[in-house]
């Protein structure tokens, strides 16, 4: 194995680990807030960004819970050592792929609530529609045996998936500057939701193209 490609194996896994830790604190976080509201927000804008969570809790909690032991799970379903081991890769995949779903499911109505407006809706609807279309695909894939296919489709709803965790630092950046840009979190959610979700899709779609699935 050369060099480049025990690099970019590396870069994979420094990738998927940091991404999956991000969407799991994200959700950490905000299931710590909708549990135990906090009596003094750190700031008045995300007071009122709780405050809007809150609103719908029961609904946030049916969003991020599974989506949390989605990211937890996620790891394995990549490990060599589990895809070894049929009856567990087999199990993981059925649960990835139900979680999946009901994250999926629960992100429409949660569109109809979004923090960013229109921006925002317009991302959440655009990427879920991707990402519900390669959970079917992977679901009947994996149904006919077509391991291979499976994979590659499991890993563009993965893609969509993780670009949650990518808008974490984003909006990080916005709230950070915002005393000089001026925008609210009404003005830049949605901001961060198209950048976050399409560079992570796009990095997904261009690591399967330069490494085809074929087992």
């Amino acid at each position: 194995m050369d060099t480049a490609t025990q690099s970019s194996g590396r870069l994979k896994w420094v990738a998927l680990y940091g991404l999956c830790f991000i969407g799991a604190a994200a959700a950490v976080r905000r299931i710590a807030v909708l549990l135990f509201p906090p009596t003094a927000p750190a700031t008045v804008e995300l007071g009122n960004l709780d405050a809007q969570f809150a609103s719908h809790a029961a609904l946030t909690m049916a969003h991020i819970v599974p989506a949390l032991i989605f990211v937890i799970l996620l790891p394995f379903w990549f490990s060599r050592r589990v895809r070894a081991t049929a009856t567990a890769y087999r199990r993981v995949s059925i649960a990835l792929l139900v979680l999946g779903a009901v994250v999926g499911l629960t992100a429409l109505p949660m569109a109809a609530l979004p923090v960013g407006g229109v921006t925002e809706q317009a991302a959440v609807l655009v990427f879920d529609a991707i990402f519900l279309f390669s959970l079917t695909k992977a679901w009947v894939l994996f149904a006919r045996g077509e391991m291979a296919r499976y994979r590659e489709w499991m890993m563009r709803a993965v893609s969509v998936l993780l670009g949650i965790a990518t808008t974490r630092p984003v909006m990080g950046v916005f709230f950070a500057t915002s005393r000089l840009t001026h925008l609210t979190p009404h003005q830049f959610f949605g901001i961060a939701f198209w950048i976050g979700f399409g560079v992570t899709y796009l990095a997904g779609e261009a690591y399967l193209h330069r490494h085809p699935v074929t087992t």
